[in-house]
C-alpha cells in the first residue's frame, strides 16, 4: 500500500474540496489514479464515491486500501467518458485529473518518462496500439500532424523526418532512444526550460490514448449526469486541455464568445452550468514547495443547472483537429514553411 506521502497529494485538493464544501452524497471520481482525490472527497464527507480508471494497475493498488471506507467506495474499471454509465444515478460531483498521474510517470516500464528508459508503450489502459507502434508505423506526414497539432511542436516536421530516417535503420523501442531523436532536432534548453521532448511525448500520448476524444465525450457524460446543483471540477496539465475545458464551460455557461446577444435565446442556449471558479485557479507557491509538478495544473469548476443536457460541437471548444492526410498518408506533402 502507497503511503500518504506529498508525492501522491492530489494537486489543487485544498483549493477543490473549498469550492465545492459542503461535500456530500455521491461523487464520481473518473480519474481514480492513486487515488488522492477519492480519498480526499471521502474524508471530507462525501457519502459514496464511485472510483473509476481504465488502468488496471490504479484499480490493483486501490483494492489495497479500499476496505478502510467499507462500502462507501466502489470501483469501476472503464474511460471516463462513459462515467455516465457508470455511475448508476444522478451524481453530487464529479472529479477529473487530466492527463498522465504521477504514478505512470514514476514507472519506467509504463513508457510515458522520457527522463526513464522503458518500453515506448504509453497505453492508459494496457491494451490496444502502444506508442512504438504509432512512432513505427505512421507516415512521415502523420507524425509531423500530431506533433503540431496535439503537442503544439513547431518543429514537427523536422522530428517526422528524423523519426522516420531513424526507424529505418532499427525500430524506436524505448523511451530514451524516442527522446534522443526527439533532442538531437531541437537547441539545447536553457536552465528552466522544459526537456526538448516534452511537447512530443505529450502528443504521441495523446494520439495512443485518444484523450481529446475522451474528454469531449466525459465532459457531455458528466453534464448528463450531474443533478440540479452538482458540481464538476476539472484539473488540467496543459495548455490544450486547459482550452477545452474553459470554453466547454463558457459555451454552457452560456457565455460563449461567439454567441449573438440580440438573438433569440434557443433551448440549446440555456445555460447548462453556472462558474463557480470565474478563471482557473492555479497553485499557490507552499503546494508548488511540496509539489513541483503541480506547476502547470489548473482547477476549473462549474454548477450544474436545471436545464436539458444537450449535445456540444467540438469545433467550438477548440478541441484540436487531425487534417485528413491522418487518414491518407500518400497524400501530397504540407506545403514549404507548413509546421
Amino acid at each position: 500500500m502507497l503511503p500518504r506521502t506529498a508525492a501522491h497529494i492530489p494537486v489543487l485538493i485544498g483549493p477543490l474540496i473549498a469550492a465545492v464544501s459542503p461535500v456530500q452524497g455521491h461523487w464520481l471520481d473518473g480519474t481514480l489514479g492513486a487515488g488522492g482525490y477519492a480519498r480526499a472527497l471521502l474524508d471530507a464527507g462525501a457519502e459514496h464515491v464511485t472510483g473509476v480508471d481504465r488502468d488496471p494497475s490504479a484499480l490493483e493498488m486501490a483494492a489495497q486500501w479500499a476496505a478502510e471506507y467499507g462500502s462507501r467506495l466502489t470501483l469501476v474499471s472503464g474511460n471516463f467518458s462513459g462515467l455516465d454509465q457508470h455511475a448508476g444515478e444522478p451524481l453530487d460531483g464529479i472529479v477529473l485529473d487530466l492527463g498522465v498521474s504521477s504514478m505512470q510517470l514514476d514507472q519506467a516500464a509504463r513508457g510515458f518518462s522520457f527522463a526513464k528508459d522503458g518500453p515506448l508503450d504509453m497505453r492508459m489502459a494496457q491494451d490496444g496500439d502502444s506508442a512504438a507502434d504509432l512512432v513505427n508505423s505512421a507516415s512521415e506526414q502523420t507524425l509531423a500532424d500530431i506533433l503540431y497539432h496535439y503537442g503544439e511542436e513547431r518543429a514537427s516536421r523536422r522530428i517526422a523526418r528524423a523519426i522516420v530516417a531513424a526507424r529505418e535503420t532499427a525500430p524506436i523501442t524505448t523511451t530514451l532512444q524516442l527522446a534522443s531523436i526527439v533532442s538531437a532536432c531541437l537547441p539545447r534548453p536553457k536552465p528552466g526550460q522544459s526537456h526538448p521532448a516534452t511537447r512530443s511525448f505529450q502528443a504521441i500520448r495523446i494520439a495512443v490514448n485518444t484523450e481529446f476524444n475522451e474528454l469531449i465525450k466525459g465532459l457531455m457524460a458528466a453534464e448528463r449526469s450531474l443533478k440540479p446543483g452538482g458540481m464538476l471540477a476539472v484539473v488540467t496539465f496543459h495548455s490544450l486541455e486547459d482550452r477545452i475545458v474553459k470554453r466547454f464551460f463558457q459555451n454552457r455557461a452560456g457565455k460563449d464568445a461567439a454567441a449573438n446577444r440580440y438573438a433569440p435565446e434557443r433551448e440549446e442556449d440555456t445555460p447548462r452550468f453556472t462558474l463557480v471558479t470565474r478563471g482557473a485557479t492555479a497553485p499557490d507557491a507552499a503546494e508548488l514547495a511540496r509539489n513541483p509538478r503541480a506547476r502547470s495544473s489548473k482547477l476549473r469548476i462549474g454548477k450544474r443547472t436545471s436545464a436539458r443536457a444537450g449535445p456540444v460541437d467540438p469545433a467550438a471548444l477548440g478541441v484540436p483537429m487531425l487534417p485528413e492526410t491522418r487518414n491518407h498518408p500518400k497524400s501530397r506533402p504540407a506545403r514549404k514553411g507548413q509546421h
